[in-house]
């Protein structure tokens, strides 16, 4: 655990940060490493906010107040089961930023085994190279042919160069165009948009297909990485990564403090000046942290609903795989939304030896949300014990330039990083007025290791 005290009220910091999430660890990080002297606090005892990862007793408290874990299950420090469920693309801007901040000396990632997609009531693995693209069952003979001059297409295309584009501008015409060029079926869409683009409707269809091709690209250059998935995991969970960041801020002078009750944001003429805790005010001229902190200046955009299952087994027709993400398009099983699957093992030192924790979530769309995860559910076999929480999605109603007060987005049901990755990029552009560069690696401090 890294921690700081202030030595006396009333000391003036160059920014106050509200809750240790990932999103506001990797801004407060950011910001120490350029030279400003940051205050971190947090009213729980532990890192990581609303993306913590809980040991047995922490979660059970959670969720099942007054009941012990059962013997069954294990040692409690075998657990680091996360809440927010999320993988990192391998080539994804996530990466790119614990490469530049030298996080990584902080942890071990491990691939995750396998990418499935659901499709005409079964799954089948997203193939990884040319030989399980032949052999794939997600497509007959004749329309793997239109695929293939699918995805040529998507790899020759040079935004520079219209000999590439075969009649379209991706910055204008709708995928919906680029998938009748190439007279893909529905099925096909789904896969290509929601197993691949990993968008989480269908909204996309209309718009400019640019982003999507941005999106495969993004998924494709990931799974060129390592083989297998595009997907990398941290060792013990991911509440390991608001830790690292939090580590890289200390070093670089930043303060933390956890179980601070913070009582008052202060203003002064519509402007934040500091933040109120056990009496004291710390000021400062920049406040950041995540929407708990400010019911007043958010908005609900929606909810979430995550069920955490315990499997004593691999997930069924994953050829026994230690880790997968499963994907279920939206009109496989006829919703607005995807539902996820996330799921890993012992083999991240996340729960004990012959267990698997698998994560099935997706946006609510009626009042009964734990039934919406029904289809995720019944593709993990025997269950043996399950967690289901539903959380509000929030979103700033301002973009804090006015109050100086910046607010980041509740982590949505997506299952990698890259919409946290773009929510830290533009928080830090507000704050600093500059685009987050990530050229490069940080120096590391003289004598550090």
């Amino acid at each position: 655990m890294w921690s700081g005290v202030v030595d006396d009220g009333d000391e003036q910091y160059d920014v106050i940060v509200l809750g240790t999430g990932l999103t506001e660890c990797i801004l407060s990080g950011l910001l120490s490493v350029e030279g400003k002297k940051v205050l971190h606090m947090d009213r729980n005892d532990y890192y990581g906010g609303a993306s913590a990862s809980l040991n047995l007793t922490q979660l059970y408290r959670k969720f099942r107040e007054g009941m012990d874990p059962p013997a069954m299950l294990g040692r409690d420090r075998d657990y680091n089961v996360d809440l927010i469920p999320k993988f990192a693309m391998a080539s994804g801007e996530f990466t790119n930023i614990l490469y530049h901040t030298d996080v990584t000396r902080y942890l071990e990632f491990r691939q995750i085994a396998g990418s499935y997609v659901y499709r005409d009531g079964k799954i089948s693995k997203v193939p990884s190279n040319n030989t399980e693209a032949v052999s794939s069952p997600l497509m007959g003979w004749f329309e793997k042919g239109r695929a293939k001059s699918f995805f040529e297409f998507i790899q020759n295309y040079n935004f520079d160069n219209p000999a590439t584009h075969q009649g379209l501008d991706l910055n204008v015409v709708p995928m919906t165009a680029v998938y009748k060029k190439f007279g893909l079926e529905p099925g096909t869409q789904d896969f290509i948009g929601h197993a691949l683009a990993l968008h989480l409707d269908d909204e996309y269809m209309t718009k400019p297909a640019k982003e999507t091709y941005e999106k495969i690209c993004l998924y494709m250059n990931s799974m060129a990485r390592y083989g297998k998935s595009p997907y990398i995991y941290p060792m013990y969970g991911l509440g390991e990564l608001p830790q690292s960041f939090a580590r890289l801020s200390a070093i670089y002078g930043g303060t933390y403090m956890l179980e601070k009750k913070i009582e008052e944001i202060v203003y002064e003429n519509g402007k934040v000046i500091g933040v109120k805790s056990d009496g004291e005010i710390a000021k400062a001229k920049v406040v950041i942290g995540d929407p708990s902190y400010f019911s007043d200046k958010v908005k609900k955009v929606g909810q979430v609903v995550r069920v955490i299952c315990f499997l004593n087994h691999p997930i069924p027709n994953t050829s026994d795989s230690d880790s997968v993400q499963i994907v279920i398009p939206q009109n496989q099983v006829k919703r607005q939304h995807d539902i996820y699957i996330a799921n890993v093992s012992n083999a991240h030192s996340v729960c004990a030896p012959n267990f698997h924790v698998a994560i099935v979530s997706t946006i609510v769309e009626t009042a009964n949300p734990e039934r919406e995860c029904d289809a995720g559910i019944a593709l993990l076999g025997q269950v043996l014990e399950k967690f289901v929480a539903v959380d509000d999605l929030y979103e700033p109603i301002a973009d804090g330039r006015e109050d100086q007060v910046f607010i980041s987005k509740s982590y949505d049901a997506t299952s990698h990083f890259e919409t946290v990755c773009q929510d830290v990029k533009d928080i830090y552009k507000r704050v600093t007025g500059n685009e987050l560069k990530l050229d490069g690696k940080v120096q590391r401090l003289e004598g550090e290791q």
